[in-house]
């Protein structure tokens, strides 16, 4: 039986604007499963940015429930928020979110120093994962004498240094042209292939759209639609 990973149900979330409440999202229900490639879609204004937050642990519902296996994220606080994200979840962003006075190595060691990996053990690591995204030859390399490309790769890294269960992406190929951004896909698609990572894409690229299993389409704060690839 396929394990359940991240459940929503009847998830609100409501931003004050001054004196009007205005609902981001509208009562989500959603099963994300163990080892499940979903991409989540739909246009501007649609709540994909707010449901990206709720998944990754950046924020909790204003009602209803999110649960990351035994963990409902709406009774944690900020800190234990912040401990399930740095041992679960691995980050990659459009606007790539390095450090930009750390070198690729030093970067992808960050996630390992927050948990307190053994220095010698987080170099190692980190070492072998640019090795595996083709950047061996960058690691001393800061990140503005490295292509968006490159970049983007050295994020991925990072987001599998802790080995994380999920890795959540947000617009991972915006800032990329088509054949480099193919190239990320590709290799998000063999990781989760080989290692049964969990993958949660947030896009409104329809390219994007054919890697993934399960596509969840977003309007006005609600599903629309869950089709399966």
């Amino acid at each position: 039986m396929e394990k359940t990973l991240i459940t929503f149900r009847e998830v609100w979330k409501i931003h004050r604007m001054g004196e009007v409440d205005v609902p981001a999202l509208k009562g989500i229900n959603l099963d994300i499963l163990k080892g499940e490639f979903i991409a989540i879609r739909g246009p501007s204004g649609s709540g994909k940015s707010t449901m990206m937050n709720l998944v990754g642990c950046l924020d909790v519902p204003t009602k209803g429930i999110v649960r990351l296996e035994s963990h409902d994220i709406s009774t944690l606080n900020d800190s234990e928020l912040a401990q399930v994200r740095g041992k679960k979840i691995g980050f990659i962003f459009q606007q790539f979110n390095l450090i930009p006075t750390l070198s690729a190595l030093e970067n992808v060691m960050l996630p390992l120093e927050f948990q307190d990996d053994n220095s010698t053990n987080a170099r190692q690591r980190s070492m072998d994962l640019l090795e595996m995204v083709g950047l061996g030859d960058r690691i001393d390399h800061l990140p503005s004498q490295l292509s968006g490309g490159q970049m983007q790769r050295v994020a991925i890294a990072r987001a599998l240094s802790i080995d994380p269960e999920i890795i959540l992406a947000d617009e991972p190929t915006g800032n990329l042209d088509s054949e480099t951004g193919k190239f990320i896909m590709d290799f998000l698609s063999k990781i989760h292939r080989k290692e049964g990572k969990t993958i949660v894409i947030v896009t409104h690229d329809l390219g994007i759209v054919k890697y993934a299993q399960k596509v969840v389409l977003l309007k006005d704060g609600k599903i629309d639609s869950i089709k399966k690839n």
